[in-house]
């Protein structure tokens, strides 16, 4: 599975790339206007620092103001992919832009039906937010695991993104269904590192090291 940041802080992709675990990036005008700077520099650098994917989001409600903003954003860089909601108007601008080479991720799926809509519409990526779906009392991962089986069902070429993650279990469970990617805010991907067994084993191997004689290093 593929982990992606979902976050507008260009120092927070520096830091999962130095890990080298970051496979690609997904932000939104929110999480942008988080860090105060302006949308179009925060963007153009995080595409230049992602080797992956770069999810960015269009704005309009309509159908040809999203293929616009698409299209401006495309122009950013190669691995940019068009953000877009799961809208009637948004899968008219999925169709125009995956004709185009542009690809797409259909964000905002709370159902499976959504996300069999999106792609039907070809979509190259497909967003269910399962963190919010949670916030709600449903059940996040019921909805990738019915999603994950209908593309299989029809061999359906549409990567799912496990969306609105809210912690590591989150993110070890959309690994056992058998979710293409997970994406993920800064902290919860800081956390995956965190064991209280792996600190303690440290703490306990360097006392046993102190008592070493004729250190070589």
């Amino acid at each position: 599975m593929q982990f992606f940041l979902d976050t507008g802080n260009v120092d927070e992709v520096k830091q999962a790339l130095d890990w080298g675990i970051l496979d690609g990036v997904t932000t939104n005008p929110s999480l942008i206007a988080k860090t105060g700077r302006p949308f179009m520099q925060v963007a153009k650098e995080i595409v230049k620092l992602v080797d992956g994917p770069v999810s960015l989001e269009t704005v309009s409600l309509d159908t040809e103001g999203m293929v616009k903003e698409g299209r401006m954003l495309a122009e950013i860089g190669d691995n940019v992919v068009v953000k877009i909601p799961m809208t009637p108007q948004g899968m008219k601008a999925v169709q125009i832009l995956e004709s185009e080479g542009i690809p797409v991720n259909v964000t905002l799926v709370f159902s499976p039906a959504q996300a069999l809509i999106a792609a039907k519409a070809g979509a190259t990526f497909v967003s269910p937010f399962i963190g919010r779906i949670d916030d709600v009392s449903g059940e996040g991962m019921k909805l990738i695991r019915e999603v994950k089986t209908i593309f299989d069902n029809y061999d359906i070429d549409t990567e799912i993104i496990v969306a609105s993650v809210r912690h590591p279990m989150h993110v070890v469970e959309a690994a056992l269904i058998g979710a293409d990617i997970c994406t993920m805010p800064f902290e919860v991907m800081k956390k995956l590192f965190n064991h209280p067994l792996t600190d303690r084993g440290i703490e306990l191997f360097l006392k046993d090291w102190e008592k070493v004689p004729d250190k070589p290093f």
